[in-house]
């Protein structure tokens, strides 16, 4: 008989362990590429400290919110689970219970951990969202103004409020989940009874009613803190607290508080004595007290009180509010004027107003962004936004209004044989160059008159690193740099060598440097590009570029500040050793919520416009702004590199106590404005954003007494553009003009206004903010911010812009020739309107650009509509457009607005090489005519004549596009402006016989 063999002891299979280990290091690994390329990110831009404050301080509010829910659901779990009462089941209830007992006590020690766990991880969640809260409540600075109606500083309303709100409603949240945590435990377990017998054991009804006494407390605390929310809630009729709100809600508020402490009270008794009749009777109390004080007795005092009474009773809350928000918006230093505008146009009127007239922008950067590419922009690899930037520079001869953009890279724009990682990321790079053309005086054939393009970069800016990293169309993320002594292979621009490219290696310091195969990998890991461990382009020297936006740049940097929905370039000398470099300037808010009394404004809705729609009328706008407001400071402004995209963040609003909070968040982080260069100053402008959310405050809180603002008569509204068909704001615009009482013409951000009526389009007022900051280091502008608003009288009839368009549409002189323009393959395309307050009223200056209705399309100047009054101008030029208005002598001297028939281009390809500087030639030949044998003795003849020889000049002009011939081209277009003014001229003899 044999003995049977030994079991075998069983061995575990370490495949489990082994794919949980890989699994965490993975995972590990792909937090880690997160997390240390962010650092290294940030590192190179020296603003460690705003990622280490961040982190710490969203790690400690994850700790502490975690433990805080977590811990107090497991500790009231555990008591509630420690003091549960051991007996044998003795009623139907009970033993119904036992089953669930006997299900739950498997699971109950990983429930006892699990459940906190789970709710400590939201709780830590929800905490660590806060932390700028808590920043600002732990560094907030006094305002030195006091609310109207407690005589707190305003720093109470906007620092320490929303840290008190926070701490309340995350500890009543606390209390309420680990206090429904105990009552489900106390029920399975026999503490708490329910049925026909209710019974409440003697640790559970202490330990519920130590948790009931602490929530009423909590609930004590909101309604005591709701007192001073009261000031910055959104009203009906106005924001902040009304008569109703401070007679009947507030003393409401207070009694409920009471009725709390006093609730609280009674749950600490009652788990004492052992009866819950008295906390029953208080809790009812105060739920009664809450629908009377809270609902029905605001209501009565609204309904019989203040609605026979309102405009009295409301007066001084009203007044509270525009007085609040006027500050809250930086308003209360309005400029104001009474502006008895005339409709008539005198001879000679503009002779005043010459500077300002001189300086009216023609060419529109929301039309000619196709212009600038098809004459600049060299390379399809290159391109320009559709939205070019104004800005002004001092040349030689003055300062001149300019359009200029840079010509970034478009890596769409190669074709897909070209279109790999390695062309991706580390040959196509960076754009190249700045392009800057007069904005006021259009060149040859209504072309943009550039004094700064070409490859490699020529003009009237002098010189300057052209290559442009950081932009707003620049790649997800590019490597660069290479050993001393490779030859390069970045592409600058296209060479006439045999080369057929100028190459270079990036020398600049813009990105972390992957100095070792970890940090390879961790870029391969963030990426998700393999190409980045094996490419022999990636080196030690190698460094990556991403996050290249200038806007995202300013954001990560300084994530307490909201910034601008745009950012422009400029060619300026940042550091004042007399290098200039293309630098992107940024505006960035410092915004609130919770200023009291103040109007509170939808940010979204206040600044997109027309320029911010597309076709399809939805924002295009990528800002991400805060949902609502009802304060704002532009409190800083943000110069980002376009060559190694450095961060520069000044303090242009050093009194702002939002900005200086953050300084104490944040020491060093922000520059004093002393550190400026004049020429960095120069070219500081007002913001866009922020002067269209005062155009919209203004559009109501332009009335300053409380009397009339209840009335409501006189609001106004934005006109809506009358050049598009999205319905919405038209923008405002940058434009160097001289208000009334100027003595000299500033650089402006201007808007109009009009009568508060769908059905009318009535100008009732505009309004002008000074922009120019001077060119003075350090020192603002005297001028700079003064907002200047000329208000109409109520019962003038001058036209607003939407009355205005309409005279253009149906002017019969400018109808004809648009229409004529319109047809035989060509198409007219309507600039920006313009308003000015000169000669005494308002001008209106549109220019009107031409350009093939298909296939290579690209607008020129053709035209100028002016109109003052409902008197029309429309002529190829400015000065001839004025002379039509002002009878002949407009006194303007505004220069060439339109084509030079003495001026030739020379012959140009579009995709290769920019546009010349225009030169003389000899007087241009008409374009042969296809009507011959036309009887031109009558009018009809003449105009039959007249309109053959346009559909000739039209297709000789095309004809001259293919083939790039620009010589013939402007005499096509000379020849078509020949024919259409004899077209005009014989329509007006048909018009006149006949009638």
């Amino acid at each position: 008989m044999t003995s049977a063999a030994p079991a075998r002891p069983h061995r575990r299979s370490a495949l489990g362990p082994t794919v949980l280990i890989v699994a965490a290091l993975l995972v590990l690994t792909f937090i880690a590429s997160g997390l240390v390329t962010e650092w290294l990110w940030f590192a190179q831009l020296d603003a460690e400290q705003v990622l280490r404050t961040q982190w710490l301080v969203r790690g400690g509010l994850f700790v502490a919110g975690a433990l805080l829910l977590g811990g107090a659901t497991y500790l009231n779990l555990h008591i509630a689970y420690r003091t549960r009462p051991v007996y044998a089941p003795a009623t139907p209830e009970q033993r119904n219970l036992d089953r669930y007992r006997e299900a739950v006590e498997p699971l109950r020690r990983a429930v006892l951990i699990a459940a906190p766990a789970v709710l400590g991880l939201f709780g830590g969640l929800a905490a660590s969202s806060q932390w700028q809260t808590v920043l600002l409540w732990a560094n907030g600075t006094s305002f030195g103004e006091a609310d109207p109606q407690f005589g707190l500083d305003i720093s109470f309303f906007v620092f320490v409020l929303p840290g008190l709100r926070f701490v309340v409603s995350f500890l009543m949240a606390t209390v309420f989940i680990s206090g429904v945590a105990a009552v489900v435990t106390h029920y399975l377990y026999g503490g708490l009874q329910v049925g026909q017998a209710p019974h409440v054991s003697p640790a559970a009804r202490v330990h519920l009613g130590v948790i009931a006494a602490v929530f009423a407390l909590l609930i004590a605390a909101s309604y005591w803190l709701d007192r001073y929310s009261l000031l910055s809630q959104e009203g009906t009729r106005f924001d902040g607290a009304a008569y109703t709100d401070i007679n009947a809600v507030l003393p409401g508020r207070e009694i409920l508080a009471g009725i709390a402490v006093v609730v609280a009270v009674m749950f600490v008794v009652a788990s004492v004595r052992g009866t819950w009749k008295l906390p029953a009777v208080a809790v009812a109390l105060m739920v009664v007290s809450a629908i009377v004080l809270a609902g029905i007795y605001p209501a009565l005092v609204q309904r019989f009180q203040v609605a026979p009474n309102e405009q009295d009773l409301e007066t001084p809350y009203i007044q509270r509010n525009i007085d609040s928000t006027l500050k809250a918006y930086g308003l209360e230093n309005v400029e104001r004027e009474d502006y008895a505008a005339t409709t008539n146009p005198e001879q000679g009127a503009l002779r005043e107003d010459a500077d300002a007239t001189a300086s009216i922008r023609l060419m529109d950067p929301t039309i000619i962004s196709p212009t600038f590419r098809q004459l600049q922009q060299i390379r399809q690899y290159y391109t320009f936004p559709d939205d070019l930037s104004v800005d002004r520079y001092a040349l030689d001869d003055g300062t001149a209004d300019t359009v200029i953009s840079v010509r970034e890279l478009d890596l769409d724009g190669l074709g897909s044989g070209q279109r790999n990682w390695t062309n991706d990321h580390t040959v196509y790079t960076h754009g190249f160059g700045v392009v800057a053309a007069y904005g006021n005086v259009p060149g040859a054939g209504g072309q943009p008159d550039f004094f700064e393009g070409d490859i490699p970069s020529t003009g009237r800016l002098g010189d300057y690193e052209p290559r442009i990293y950081f932009g707003q169309e620049s790649p997800e993320y590019s490597i660069v740099g290479a050993p001393e002594g490779t030859t390069p292979w970045e592409v600058d621009y296209p060479s006439d060598d045999s080369d057929g490219e100028v190459l270079s290696t990036y020398t600049g310091d813009g990105g972390p440097t992957i100095s070792n195969p970890f940090v390879r990998t961790l870029f391969a890991l963030k990426f998700g590009s393999q190409e980045i461990l094996f490419s022999d382009r990636v080196t030690n020297e190698s460094q990556v570029l991403w996050d290249r936006d200038p806007r995202t740049r300013v954001e990560k940097v300084a994530p307490f500040l909201t910034v601008d929905s745009s950012a422009y370039p400029a060619v300026i000398d940042t550091d004042g050793d007399g290098t200039k470099e293309v630098a992107w300037i940024v505006d960035a808010y410092t915004t609130s919520n919770d200023y009291p009394y103040s109007k509170r404004q939808q940010l979204q809705e206040a600044t997109i416009d027309s320029r911010l729609v597309g076709a399809d009328g939805q924002p295009l706008t990528v800002a991400q702004l805060p949902e609502s407001i009802n304060y704002i400071r532009n409190s800083v402004k943000a110069v980002v590199n376009a060559y190694d995209g450095s961060v520069t963040l000044y303090a242009w609003d050093e009194s702002d106590p939002l900005l200086k909070a953050w300084e104490n968040v944040y020491p060093g982080l922000v520059q004093p404005l002393t550190e400026m260069t004049g020429d960095l100053m120069s070219h500081v402008r007002y913001p866009e954003d922020q002067f269209k959310v005062q155009r919209t405050i203004l559009n109501t809180y332009h009335v300053t007494d409380a009397g009339q603002f209840f009335a409501g008569s006189d609001f106004w509204r934005t006109p809506e553009d009358p050049t598009k068909s999205s319905g919405v704001s038209q923008p405002p615009y940058y434009l160097t003009l001289r208000m009334p009482d100027q003595d000299t013409a500033s650089f402006s951000l201007t808007t109009s206004f009009i009568l508060n009526a769908n059905d009318r389009n009535v100008l009732r007022a505009f309004a002008a903010v000074d922009g120019d900051a001077g060119s003075e280091a350090g020192v603002k502008g005297e001028g700079y911010g003064t907002i200047r608003l000329l208000e109409l009288p109520a019962g003038s009839a001058v036209p607003g812009p939407g009355q205005v368009q309409n005279n253009f549409d149906s002017d019969q002189a400018a109808a004809n020739t648009l229409n004529i323009l319109n047809s035989q393959g060509s198409e007219a395309v309507r600039g920006n309107l313009l308003t000015l307050p000169v000669g005494g009223g308002f001008l209106y200056v549109q220019p009107v650009y031409a350009q093939a209705s298909s296939g290579t399309q690209y607008p020129l100047l053709r035209y100028v509509l002016a109109a003052f009054g409902d008197k029309v101008g429309f002529a190829t030029t400015l000065d001839e457009a004025l002379d039509q208005v002002f009878g002949g002598d407009s006194g303007a001297n505004a220069g060439d607005a339109g084509t030079d028939p003495d001026v030739e281009v020379p012959p140009v390809d579009p995709g290769t090489t920019p546009t010349p500087s225009p030169t003389a030639s000899a007087e241009p030949t008409q374009a042969p005519t296809s009507g011959t044998g036309t009887d031109t003795s009558t009018p009809q003849g003449r105009l039959n004549q007249a309109l053959q020889d346009a559909q000739s000049a039209l297709a000789a002009g095309r004809q001259a596009q293919v083939d790039g011939d620009w010589a013939a081209y402007g005499e096509a277009q000379d020849a078509l402006d020949d024919a259409i003014q004899r077209a005009i001229d014989a329509q007006e003899e048909i018009e006149g016989s006949a009638g």
